[in-house]
C-alpha cells in the first residue's frame, strides 16, 4: 500500500503594503512576466498534491486579489488578514481549524523550487515541533555601532542561517505560539520566533538561496531571472 501522509495546509500573508518597494502598488502584486509575484509564490503550493487548501489572508477592501485568476481557485480561500503579519498568519489559522499541519510562505518570495517544499514536508513524518527552509549564512557580517553607521565588530558567521519560507509547524502548536507571544508583547518577525519563544526549537531544513523575498526595487529583475531559470529547469 502507499504511504498516508497527512494532509497541509498553506497559509500566505499578503495583506502588506511593501513600503519599501516605492511604488504604490504592493509588492506582491507587481508583476514578473505575465503573472503578479503572488501567484508565482503560490504556484508551487497549489502544484503539491499534499496541500489541500491555500488561505491567503488580504487587506480589507484589496480589488486586486478579486481581480485574478486565484480567486476563483476550488483550493483558495480568503481571509482578512491585519496589521501585522502574525496577525494575518493568526486568521488564516483559525480558518483551517480541520488541518493538523501548517505551512506558512510569505506572498513576495515567488522562487520556490519544487524538491525544497518536499523536503520540508518530510517534517510532518520526523518532527513534532516542525521546521523552516534556511540557507547558510556565506557572507562576513558585521554588527554596527548603535544608531551609528559604523561596525562595531564582525559576527562569527558559524552556525548562522538566513531564514526562509515556507516555514512549517502544527497548526494548533503554531495558533499556541502566536497567541501567547503577541499577548505578552514579544518581538515577532516570522513564525520560527514565536515558537523560540516558548521555547521550542524548530529543524532547519537547508533550502536554496535563490528562494529570494522581493523586498526592494533590484529584487524584482534578480526574481524574474531565478524564474526564468527555474522554468527551463523544470521544461528540460
Amino acid at each position: 500500500m502507499a504511504p498516508s501522509f497527512a494532509d497541509v495546509i498553506a497559509v500566505v500573508p499578503a495583506a502588506g503594503i511593501g513600503s519599501r518597494m516605492q511604488t504604490e502598488c504592493p509588492k506582491q502584486y507587481l508583476t514578473i512576466g505575465e503573472k503578479t509575484i503572488l501567484e508565482h509564490a503560490l504556484a508551487p503550493l497549489l502544484a503539491h498534491p499534499r496541500i489541500s487548501r491555500v488561505i491567503i489572508a488580504i487587506s480589507p477592501g484589496d480589488a486586486r486579489f478579486m481581480a485574478l485568476p486565484l480567486a476563483s481557485h476550488p483550493r483558495v480561500q480568503v481571509v482578512q488578514g491585519g496589521a501585522q503579519r502574525a496577525d494575518s498568519v493568526l486568521a488564516g489559522l483559525k480558518q483551517a481549524d480541520d488541518c493538523i499541519w501548517a505551512l506558512v510562505h510569505d506572498a513576495a518570495r515567488p522562487c520556490l523550487h519544487q524538491d525544497d517544499l518536499e523536503r520540508l514536508l518530510t517534517l510532518t513524518e520526523t518532527s513534532a515541533v516542525g521546521g523552516i527552509l534556511a540557507a547558510p549564512v556565506r557572507d562576513t557580517m558585521k554588527r554596527g555601532e548603535p544608531g551609528k553607521p559604523a561596525i562595531a565588530h564582525t559576527v562569527d558567521r558559524e552556525d548562522l542561517w538566513h531564514a526562509l519560507t515556507p516555514q512549517l509547524f502544527p497548526r494548533e502548536l503554531l495558533l499556541d505560539c502566536l497567541t501567547r507571544a503577541l499577548n505578552e508583547g514579544a518581538t515577532i518577525t516570522d513564525e520560527a520566533s514565536a515558537l523560540e519563544y516558548c521555547g521550542f526549537h524548530p529543524e532547519l531544513i537547508a533550502g536554496r538561496a535563490d528562494n529570494i523575498k522581493v523586498t526592494r526595487p533590484e529584487d524584482l529583475a534578480l526574481a524574474a531571472f531565478y524564474l526564468t531559470r527555474l522554468t527551463h529547469m523544470e521544461n528540460a
